[in-house]
């Protein structure tokens, strides 16, 4: 079963329509993508595993691989570090994503099956599915979703789920 996202930045899981933010550029096909564009690359990413703020919600129940992120967890961004799109921990000289943030963003997060096959330097880092800011504000290239839809989405998502993000 797959989460479908439109570009009018509604997703549908199951029959059930939720808004959702999508990146400040919109979405591009995936061969379009560039490291720090600001776009949602468009196609089928496959959920490969959940992350979560155990400070601040509880375990979520899932058949994906699932672990509490640490104060020193962070996601390479540089596409000339051979650690480019992987996780890293931190202290960490190349350009980095914090996984442990202040805001409730990283709260709970889905890493999706982008650029990481292996992953090609420049073609796009950190594409997850993850909380929603107010109001649904622009990702930086993911799609976020209020936190109790990406709850429910965790908890009845299988193995070979995955979103399915649309031009």
């Amino acid at each position: 079963m797959d989460l479908v996202v439109t570009p009018d930045g509604i997703a549908d899981w199951r029959g059930r329509s939720m808004r959702c933010a999508l990146g400040r550029s919109g979405i591009v096909a995936a061969g379009d993508k560039r490291e720090g564009d600001g776009a949602t690359p468009a196609g089928r990413w496959a959920f490969r595993r959940v992350l979560f703020r155990d400070d601040r919600i509880a375990a979520p129940g899932s058949v994906l691989p699932t672990r509490a992120i640490a104060p020193t967890d962070g996601w390479c961004d540089d596409p000339g570090h051979p650690d480019y799109n992987r996780p890293v921990t931190l202290p960490f000289a190349a350009g980095h994503e914090k996984m442990w943030r202040d805001d409730a963003l990283y709260d709970l997060v889905v890493v999706l099956g982008h650029n990481d096959g292996p992953p090609e330097p420049g073609m796009g880092s950190a594409i997850f599915l993850h909380v929603a800011a107010a109001g649904h504000a622009p990702t930086e290239g993911c799609v976020a979703l209020d936190l109790e839809d990406l709850l429910g989405i965790v908890e009845q998502c299988g193995l070979d789920s995955g979103v399915d993000i649309r031009r």
